[in-house]
């Protein structure tokens, strides 16, 4: 095969995305309460005015009728310019505390002021961001594909994670980083409440199954 020939097909490789089914798109959010969730852990979550608002922590809001595998979940959020919270993905079965989704399920990290390896659209502590495409003090979509054991973050339609369960990472550091391992391909997911003064608002949260 000619060298551009190989560089054309790595290209076609790397940006080939799974499409979705607009039409099958479902919100777990209703923007009036917590119907099929369920809080674990310190702090809340609470509605105000249409929102999700996180109170308080360390917690996880999850969604409890069903695990999600090979889907897009979109979840657009504001705050994390001042703020922490995450995004809970591949818990393996439904946490009873807030610990057990860190080091079982994946985080993907919400929260601007970190460094490359904990800022938003990482799994936290695990990848490093290829950009930081947040917007301060303004709305800002997250998009998690989850297409078996390949997770793909977008923030603001910008790439920041593309990560194949068993590709190397970083070995953990800290005590209340995640521990190492694989996760599911299917699992629970959830909204983290980081704690102390961190509030995040969530608008809107959907799931699309992929098309394949």
């Amino acid at each position: 095969m000619k060298l551009t020939s190989k560089i054309l097909l790595s290209i076609a490789i790397t940006t080939m995305v799974v499409s979705c089914d607009k039409s099958e798109e479902k919100s777990l959010f209703n923007g009036t309460d917590m119907t099929n969730w369920k809080h674990v852990g310190d702090g809340s979550f609470t509605v105000e005015d249409g929102l999700l608002k996180t109170q308080g922590g360390m917690g996880l809001l999850y969604y409890t009728p069903e695990m999600l595998g090979d889907v897009k979940i979109k979840v657009v959020y504001k705050g994390a310019d001042k703020n922490n919270a995450g995004v809970f993905i591949r818990i393996p079965e439904e946490p009873t505390e807030a610990w057990m989704p860190v080091n079982k399920g994946y985080e993907v990290q919400i929260d601007d002021r970190e460094d490359e390896y904990h800022k938003t659209g990482v799994l936290y502590s695990l990848t490093k961001a290829k950009a930081t495409p947040g917007i301060p003090g303004d709305w800002n979509t997250m998009e998690i594909t989850l297409d078996g054991g390949h997770t793909v973050v977008h923030v603001n339609g910008v790439l920041v994670t593309d990560y194949h369960e068993g590709d190397p990472v970083p070995p953990k550091k800290l005590d209340y980083e995640p521990d190492r391992g694989p996760r599911p391909f299917r699992g629970y997911f959830g909204l983290q409440n980081h704690g102390g003064d961190d509030v995040i608002y969530f608008k809107e949260v959907t799931v699309t199954p992929l098309k394949k």
